[in-house]
């Protein structure tokens, strides 16, 4: 085990924050029907007896109703972030009062004590990892090859993780099965497109007090999350412009009605740029040179290299906190660009972000859930690598949220089933 202390051992008043953080955790599983569906399948059956579950999520609420649907279910789980500003430390607090769950995410943290807390998760030596971005799943590869052979397999979240474990598959450096949950319907329809959409421009509001009507949003990217925060933008009365390096992308973009031109001419005319590519260097130097005085700079992927903030800082000839969650950085001629959450996932970073709606985080965290029972009943059906969430579990969750939300849906008949299967049916 390593030194690094749980959050128990970090808080002032611990008593204080679990009471704070349980309040939140009642709040969101009263709109989670799959997990709450999930948790007494999984406390009838405990599928996950005798396992230790390795977490590195954004330890807030909802994310903390999946922690406890995996302990619930016989696991003991060590949990930490995935973001240094992400975490609730509330309801991080909370968790550790569960018996088989240890909690060491905190809010705030540094590099150091960020991957001093993944250390200390990987020290309760994990048969299955449940990722949000790949850094757990990176540093067992990287410091501890040791434990791969006691890992059975893992599930990854979000869009960066997915592909940062395809690019590990492909070199052949992936050593044992994990289940691409970010690349699900259930997933990329609801969490990327409604989840992001909502939760940025709702976070970015709150921090700014200022309203998208009439505003030049430019959305770098137009991936399923890029949509969700275009058509969201759009249905708030804002000019929506996108930037996109993939042509089919970009003209998916123009048959919907949205504005598509490069970074280099959307950095003349926008008020807020909200980048959602996953990728480094989407607004850099140049574009800074041209924006105009309070533009709004935010980011919706993972990691903080979409903006580069080093060349920003550069630039500034000053830099200023302008309200809670925003820095300004002034440029000698005066103009003054915000950058929200230190460019950071805005949705989870930002001082008064909440997430993804409840509802949407439900559906998601059902996907995650049924992935690690799969992984565990059917280890032998999966080689290292990455793999295809089976379309039966997407369904299975489709079809519990939709029995808690009354919602009945046609089914196909024989005849029809039969008919689809075959391919000698003509004119």
């Amino acid at each position: 085990m390593t030194d690094y202390p749980p959050i128990s051992e970090q808080l002032d008043d611990v008593a204080a924050a679990r009471e704070e953080g349980r309040r939140k955790m009642d709040w969101a599983s009263q709109h989670m029907p799959i997990l709450a569906h999930l948790r007494e399948e999984f406390v009838a059956e405990q599928p996950f007896s005798g396992e230790r579950i390795a977490m590195a999520m954004h330890v807030e609420a909802k994310t903390a109703i999946l922690v406890e649907t995996l302990a619930e279910g016989g696991a003991e789980v060590a949990v930490t972030g995935c973001n240094p500003l992400s975490t609730h430390d509330d309801v991080s607090a909370a968790l550790e009062a569960h018996e088989n769950i240890t909690s060491y995410a905190k809010r705030g943290v540094d590099d150091e004590e960020y991957y001093a807390a993944i250390e200390a998760v990987i020290a309760h030596e994990p048969t299955v990892t449940v990722d949000d971005g790949m850094d757990l799943v990176a540093a067992i590869h990287e410091d501890h090859p040791d434990l791969i052979e006691g890992i059975v397999g893992g599930a990854e979240e979000t869009t960066t993780g997915v592909h940062r474990l395809r690019a590990m598959d492909a070199d052949g450096a992936l050593e044992y099965p994990v289940f691409a949950v970010n690349d699900t319907p259930m997933k990329r329809l609801f969490d990327n497109v409604h989840g992001t959409g909502e939760s940025s421009l709702a976070s970015i509001a709150m921090t700014t007090n200022l309203s998208w009507a009439g505003k030049n949003v430019v959305v770098a990217g137009f991936g399923y999350c890029g949509k969700g925060v275009a058509r969201k933008a759009a249905g708030q009365n804002a000019n929506v412009i996108v930037t996109e390096v993939e042509p089919r992308r970009a003209l998916e973009a123009h048959m919907e009605g949205y504005d598509v031109m490069p970074m280099a001419e959307a950095a003349e005319i926008g008020d807020v740029f909200l980048t959602t590519t996953g990728n480094r260097d989407v607004i850099v130097e140049d574009h800074f040179e041209a924006m105009q005085d309070g533009v709004l700079l935010a980011n919706a992927g993972h990691f903080d290299i979409e903006i580069d903030l080093e060349a920003l800082s550069d630039l500034a000839v000053d830099t200023y906190e302008a309200r809670d969650g925003v820095e300004a950085y002034e440029m000698d001629d005066g103009r003054r660009l915000n950058v929200i959450a230190e460019g950071r996932l805005v949705n989870l970073a930002a001082p008064i972000s909440l997430g993804h709606p409840v509802e949407v985080m439900d559906q998601s965290f059902g996907v995650q859930a049924v992935c690690v029972r799969e992984m565990l009943e059917n280890a032998e059906q999966y080689e290292a690598g990455v793999h295809d969430v089976p379309d039966e579990l997407d369904k299975e969750i489709a079809e519990i949220k939709l029995a808690a939300e009354g919602v009945a849906h046609d089914a196909l008949t024989d005849v029809q089933r039969e008919y689809m299967g075959s391919w000698d049916h003509g004119t």
